[in-house]
């Protein structure tokens, strides 16, 4: 059988990577989330590389922490999921923790209205600079990448609630506001692009498996509005950018991405779309029959779970999405409490699934 290809990707079939949360390095390692890891040099050269001999001892076999013999210039936390720095740098407080990862304060402005050049001129940003200039003093080139959080999610770090009511009473205000929130983020991730080659390994690690990389549009609260405000005001921005970076995706970590099955459609581009668990995959699959869905096991569910029983909800959300091209799979932010035995079973789905699929098509 032959299954269909997006031009834009390319990749070996069904990709699968996993993220373990802060408080499981923290528990079994003894890492810390402090402002150091995120900052210091020679303590995020350090813990990356600890970090990949960790995940090259326990599942190496795998492909996972290639990189455990080597220092390397990774400017975000490749190992986690998280955004921070684009708030902070447009004023909201961050709290940086020992186990968690960093608390991003709303900064509750007074009225929709930032100035996307003051972001550039932060303390945040500069102390971000200094640590590039530091990584490239000392190894001449960059790695990695740090995600850059998503319009609707940094509005609403910025307004709070209050931007909902934005949308209803100041249509016109909530639709500049997130033009400017968007025009910070596009400058950042584009910085971004240029140094390191990519932007959005610190989003969702499974987009470092497809070669050319991922610009992934973080969208986490999208679950909190209706595809009709998503349309009004958000989707402009991701027409826009689906035209000017490619491959581009959205990371929708939410339950119900196959609400916007039809919405997603309209874009003018979509290459990737990283499906929360609980979203209709076989939905999301007939209106995006060109889209890598990136399909996500939930990393509350999965500690309760056997190992057969996650072999066997691999397979279900691979079948659904019909296409072993056209898919992947990941476990993102796993606390402390899910086994060695547990993340093996993923793996070990997939390699089965491989086989079988390979079978069909020779």
């Amino acid at each position: 059988m032959t299954y269909r290809r997006n031009a834009m990707l390319e990749n070996r079939m069904l990709p699968v990577d996993i993220v373990l949360g802060p408080s499981w390095w923290y528990q079994h390692e003894g890492i810390t989330f402090d402002k150091d890891f995120f900052f210091h040099p020679a303590r995020r050269v350090e813990v990356e590389r600890k970090m990949e001999k960790v995940l090259y001892d326990r599942w190496g076999r795998f492909g996972l922490g290639e990189n455990h013999d080597t220092d390397l210039p990774v400017v975000g936390p490749v190992h986690l999921a998280a955004g921070y720095l684009t708030s902070e740098m447009l004023g909201c407080e961050v709290d940086y923790l020992e186990n968690a990862a960093p608390q991003v304060v709303p900064a509750n402005l007074e009225s929709p209205e930032i100035s996307p050049e003051a972001a550039f001129e932060s303390p945040a940003y500069k102390r971000f600079e200094k640590l590039v200039d530091a990584f490239k003093t000392r190894f001449g080139y960059l790695r990695g990448d740090v995600g850059w959080g998503g319009v609707l999610n940094t509005a609403l770090d910025l307004r709070g609630q209050l931007f909902f009511m934005d949308m209803i009473d100041r249509p016109d205000k909530a639709a500049r506001f997130a033009a400017q929130i968007a025009s910070v983020t596009e400058r950042f991730f584009g910085e971004m692009a240029r140094a390191t080659g990519s932007t959005s390994i610190s989003v969702n690690r499974n987009v470092r498996h497809i070669d050319k990389p991922i610009y992934l549009h973080s969208e986490c609260s999208h679950v909190m509005i209706s595809v009709e405000y998503y349309e009004q005001f958000l989707m402009g921005v991701d027409a826009a950018w689906s035209k000017k970076y490619r491959p581009y995706g959205i990371h929708y970590c939410g339950e119900d991405p196959h609400r916007y099955a039809e919405s997603f459609a309209k874009l003018p581009h979509l290459d990737f779309l990283d499906v929360g668990w609980g979203g209709d995959v076989a939905k999301l699959r007939k209106y995006l029959p060109d889209t890598f869905l990136n399909v996500r096991l939930s990393p509350v569910e999965i500690i309760d779970q056997t190992p057969e029983r996650i072999r066997q909800t691999v397979r279900k959300l691979v079948h659904e999405s019909n296409n072993p091209w056209l898919t992947g799979v990941c476990s993102i932010n796993m606390d402390h409490q899910v086994t060695d035995e547990q993340i093996t079973a993923i793996f070990e789905a997939v390699e089965s699934l491989r086989d079988e699929y390979a079978k069909a098509e020779s």
